[in-house]
C-alpha cells in the first residue's frame, strides 16, 4: 500500500474551514485535522511541520480548554513541536 500523506488536504481544510470563519479551532474542526493527518496510520515530517504551524496561531487563551488539552495531547503523542 502505498503511503500518503494528507498536508495539502491538511492545509487546504485549515485555510478553507478553520480560519476563514474565525481564525481559532474548534473541537469539530481540531477531529477533522487529526482524522486527515492520521488517514494513513502516520503523520509524516511535512504533515507534522503544517500542523505545527496551524497549531501555533492558536492559544490557550482563544481556544475551548477542552481543545487546548487536546491539542497538547495530539503534540505530544505524534512528536508535533
Amino acid at each position: 500500500m502505498a503511503k500518503h500523506s494528507g498536508v495539502k488536504d491538511i492545509v487546504e481544510y485549515s485555510f478553507l474551514h478553520v480560519f476563514a470563519n474565525d481564525r481559532t479551532i474548534d473541537a469539530g474542526e481540531l477531529a477533522f485535522l487529526e482524522k486527515l493527518a492520521l488517514e494513513d496510520g502516520v503523520i509524516d515530517d511535512d504533515e507534522k511541520r503544517v500542523l505545527h504551524n496551524i497549531f501555533s496561531r492558536v492559544s490557550e487563551q482563544t481556544v475551548s480548554p477542552e481543545v487546548w488539552r487536546e491539542i497538547c495531547r495530539f503534540k505530544r503523542a505524534y512528536g508535533i513541536d
